[in-house]
């Protein structure tokens, strides 16, 4: 009888216990151990150790703060202040409402850093707006989660800062790269909501008259809210923050904003936030720190190594490779929730990048847009479910509501793959690359 392998007892355990419905961190943490006891070639101080390791990693205190300030936001009526102005430009056009909420989701996003909690701050505006205005339930659904998804993919973006801090790299590149094909992908989605209106025959909100002085006081009035995004990424770009710094002076801004200026935001809100928050960075921690030990022993068994000579049999071109990775990448977003498919497979994948000499940020964005699809795919499909909630519309609905989104998806992330130079170029320009 054949004998198993450390590493093959490592990747049955884990997809066993992905079975048997256990959380990913417990399923991570499971694997390794039984790798440990089965392998026998580590000492069992390399638990506490790899686990103390995962969580002593400063950029992450980022992504909490993001989600705090995200929080704040939504409470303190900024999200409203930016639809009332974004729906001014294209309110009365085929789709208008649905271009708006794309509009108000690509803004949102340079704050939140979040799929779902895009989603959920501009959804809760614009989806009941658009059936009131005679859209259907499952377009308004449709618009909203696929416009959340960009807040994954414009800076600050939480997966962006866990793959900069497994691939080693800047966070600031990172989010430096992100520009350029997240307004891309917000251009796409805003032009499939117009076609989809359009062959639906749904319009815009007859009362969105255009008026440019109306608007230059909506945009005065709504100055310190539509000034979060420039504040927050200012201060990194100047040098003034570091991200971190940038997210703790997004708390700060929202608090201001919220309290002082638009005078709504409540003791029970600054509890809302810090509770969201503190979901988020457990959620984060715990994954993080198990696949630090899960990763720490799949380098040890020379997993990268073998991948490498794996893929290298298959093709050494980097473009297929990149094509076959999507397509992994695809079908696991419907079963893995994005932060967990980035640190399973980003230590692993990294010796594959730097053999085929694969930029790694250019391999970031196309991991993020990629994950993006994951956010609209189900079973696991975070932002349908949101959508769905505050549409009332089920599930199944909305998913083929966003079919048409997730092609337009699927055409951003060919583009991106095919034209490396189009997603590096901001960075380059700024000698970030």
């Amino acid at each position: 009888m054949m004998e198993l392998s450390t590493l093959s007892v490592i990747v049955i355990s884990m997809f066993a216990l992905f079975l048997l419905g256990l959380p990913i961190f417990a399923a991570l943490a499971g694997a390794a151990v039984a790798g440990l006891f089965y392998g026998g070639n580590l000492p069992l101080s390399v638990i506490h150790n790899s686990l103390f390791e995962g969580l002593n990693i400063f950029p992450l205190l980022a992504i909490p703060c993001f989600v705090i300030a995200g929080t704040l936001m939504e409470h303190g009526n900024i999200t409203q202040q930016i639809v009332d102005v974004v729906k001014q430009l294209a309110g009365r056009s085929y789709g208008g409402l649905g271009i708006t909420t794309i509009l108000a989701c690509t803004f949102f996003a340079a704050i939140s850093g979040s799929g779902p909690g895009t989603v959920a701050a501009v959804g809760t505006l614009l989806i009941p707006s658009m059936v009131r205005n005679g859209y259907s339930h499952t377009y308004a659904a449709a618009a909203a989660s696929s416009g959340g998804t960009i807040g994954i993919l414009i800076p600050p973006s939480n997966p962006m800062i866990i793959y900069a801090i497994l691939g080693n790299l800047s966070v600031t590149a990172m989010f430096t790269a992100g520009f350029m094909p997240g307004f891309t992908v917000a251009a796409a989605m805003a032009f499939t909501a117009w076609l989809v209106a359009k062959r639906q025959g749904f319009r815009g909100d007859a009362t969105a008259t255009f008026n440019l002085k109306f608007f230059g006081l909506s945009v005065f009035k709504a100055a310190p809210a539509l000034a979060t995004p420039f504040i927050i990424l200012g201060s990194i770009y100047s040098g003034m923050a570091t991200p971190v710094e940038a997210s703790v002076v997004a708390i700060l801004w929202a608090l201001l904003v919220g309290g002082i200026v638009n005078r709504v935001l409540r003791p029970i809100h600054l509890y809302k936030a810090l509770l969201a928050g503190v979901n988020v960075c457990g959620a984060v921690l715990l994954i993080v720190g198990t696949s630090t030990l899960f990763g720490k022993l799949l380098t040890f068994e020379e997993a990268p190594q073998q991948l490498t000579e794996l893929v290298l049999a298959v093709s050494s071109d980097p473009t297929v490779v990149l094509l076959m990775i999507i397509g992994v990448l695809i079908i696991l977003g419907m079963f893995m929730e994005t932060l967990s498919t980035i640190i399973i497979l980003v230590p692993v994948l990294m010796p594959v990048l730097h053999q085929l000499g694969i930029n790694p940020i250019h391999f970031g964005i196309i991991l993020v847009v990629t994950n993006e699809m994951a956010l609209l795919t189900p079973p696991l499909g975070v932002n349908l479910f949101v959508a769905s909630s505050i549409a009332g519309v089920s599930i199944e609905r909305v998913a083929l509501g966003v079919l048409p989104y997730l092609a337009a998806l699927l055409i951003c992330i060919l583009l991106f793959t095919l034209m490396p130079g189009y997603v590096m170029w901001l960075p380059r320009l700024l000698n970030m690359a």
